[in-house]
């Protein structure tokens, strides 16, 4: 299996294992579960598998030595006298935290060393080469697993969980080994907590008409975004992006929002996918994208988009840090200084660096996506500067906010800057991007439009209306989305004939105009590289 989207996976392996779940007892339902989780992960890594295993059997002893550790101390607080009790909680929390730094690191440092080895040695080379140092280091070639990213934070918010004592941890490594490798969402999330995913995953309830007719119609609009739209956008955004310097400013931002509209198109396709496959097993993931083009901010745009990994961000980085005694400190010293509104942003500002820093870094090893991260950084944070100020200038402007011409102009401008971000994370690296980026604003023109060389670059007029049909056809969903009406609902409740019309109907138009066969090349994953 190449991915989801594969013949394989769907024609093969899905109906194979809702077959089996059914067909075993309740008992057994959910080691199925894990047998096909683990099958599927081998067939996309083969050994590597190991990883897996060793971060799942991992976590449950770090959150077993957690609860154990958190038993015993309240064995002992009922001992000792009241005035002792302080003194006790801090000496087994000096040694929770000593357990979860190490758990921490143990599988943060198998992902730095597994992902991001080969970059630092590189840099470590060009550092050499500048201080005439000679001495080259071989960059070694390591296999990465598939969602090794995924994965590895699911593990960090388990060990957390468990020390915060949110949860206990489980005894059951059946749990946690689902919790950890669930076929579906090993590949490309969404990111879960243990409390959301683990005993749902565990209780074998028989697959139900209802599940899986919703499930299946997710699905199909999972590849409905990404063979039909995703995948025939591939070919101009590789020539583009493969050649930049061949064209002008025009053609680089086709690129660039195609790109934008293609990485929208694969995540957000394969999530429908992925929630839609859990749904046939009765399990109900969390939802990881939220209608994001209607964003009027930055800020907002990332709480609509990747929605789990903004989340984890939030509660394991973010506010940890913001609320840790040094930045307490410095926050009500830059109160004192700069006043109430820029006092705590000072704080917030660090936290937030931390934040996007990782997020650049999580996404791949390379300096374009670390510029991505900061990028990111200082619109936040700038935004965050400059709200109050902007509110006075448009209040003085009488210009409204809830206005229809400030909301529209809010959501192009959002817009406008996460496609110059994108377009620096998908560059060829950073030099590539800047290049792009000047090209874009110095070389801009409209000829390549007029002269036909929109339609040399892997999509011809064809292909160009199939997308455009089919973003329409999207756009509709979300808009109706967005004002909380649910097409998915409103399809269920028509009647048997209607309704498994619009299903086939559906099917037939992925067939006829899905991006496949000769003169297309299998586009991988974009998201499950990251």
């Amino acid at each position: 299996m190449s991915s989801f989207f594969s013949i394989l996976y769907v024609l093969v392996f899905l109906p194979s294992v809702v077959i089996l779940y059914n067909i075993f007892p309740k008992k057994y339902r959910p080691i199925v579960l894990l047998v096909g989780s683990y099958i599927f992960f081998w067939s996309m890594s083969g050994k590597l598998l190991v990883y897996l295993l060793f971060s799942t059997l991992s976590v449950h002893h770090i959150g077993l030595w957690l609860t154990n550790l958190q038993s015993e101390r309240n064995l002992k607080l009922k001992e000792v006298e009241k005035s002792e009790k302080k003194e006790l909680k801090g000496l087994y929390q000096k040694k929770q935290r000593r357990v979860v730094l190490f758990g921490v690191l143990l599988h943060i440092g198998i992902l730095l060393a597994v992902k991001y080895t080969p970059f630092f040695t590189e840099n470590i080379n060009s550092l050499f080469g500048v201080l005439n140092i000679p001495i080259t280091l071989d960059i070694p070639k390591i296999m990465m697993p598939i969602g090794i990213s995924f994965y590895t934070l699911q593990a960090v918010s388990y060990i957390f969980d468990v020390y915060r004592e949110i949860i206990s941890a489980d005894r059951n490594l059946l749990k946690i080994a689902l919790y950890m490798g669930f076929f579906p969402q090993i590949m490309e999330g969404p990111i879960c907590r243990y409390s959301e995913t683990a005993h749902i995953l565990c209780e074998g309830e028989r697959t139900s008409y209802q599940g899986l007719t919703m499930g299946i119609q997710r699905i199909l609009y999972g590849m409905l975004k990404k063979i039909v739209v995703a995948d025939r956008l591939n070919s101009l955004i590789k020539t583009v992006f493969d050649n930049y310097s061949q064209y002008d400013g025009g053609i680089i931002v086709v690129a660039a929002v195609c790109y934008t509209l293609q990485l929208y198109m694969e995540f957000s396709g394969t999530m429908d996918l992925v929630i839609g496959t859990a749904q046939i097993f009765n399990v109900k993931l969390p939802e990881n994208f939220r209608q994001p083009f209607f964003s009027k901010t930055v800020s907002e745009f990332w709480s609509r988009w990747h929605i789990t990994l903004g989340i984890f961000f939030k509660d394991y980085i973010f506010y940890p840090l913001s609320m840790s005694k040094p930045l307490k400190k410095l926050t009500t010293k830059a109160r004192k200084l700069v006043g109430n509104h820029l006092g705590p942003l000072v704080a917030g500002a660090v936290a937030l660096f931390c934040v996007w820093i990782c997020n650049g870094l999580w996404h791949g090893a390379g300096w374009n996506y670390i510029f991505f991260g900061m990028y990111h950084f200082v619109l936040i944070l700038t935004g965050n500067i400059v709200e109050p100020y902007a509110k006075k200038l448009l209040e003085r402007l009488h210009v409204k906010k809830k206005g229809v011409a400030y909301h529209t102009f809010s959501v192009v401008r959002t817009v406008i800057l996460v496609v110059i971000g994108e377009m620096f994370f998908r560059a060829n690296g950073l030099r590539a991007g800047m290049s792009m980026f000047k090209n874009m604003i110095t070389n801009f023109s409209l000829a390549s439009f007029s002269d036909g060389t929109i339609l040399t670059l892997g999509m011809d007029a064809q292909d160009f209306m199939i997308v455009g049909i089919t973003v329409a056809i999207v756009m509709v969903i979300s808009i109706l989305k967005e004002k909380d009406v649910s097409v998915r609902e409103g399809i269920a409740k028509r009647n048997l004939v209607l309704r498994w019309s619009i299903y086939y109907a559906l099917i037939i138009f992925i067939v006829i105009f899905g991006a496949y066969g000769r003169g297309y090349v299998p586009v991988d994953p974009i998201y499950a590289n990251f």
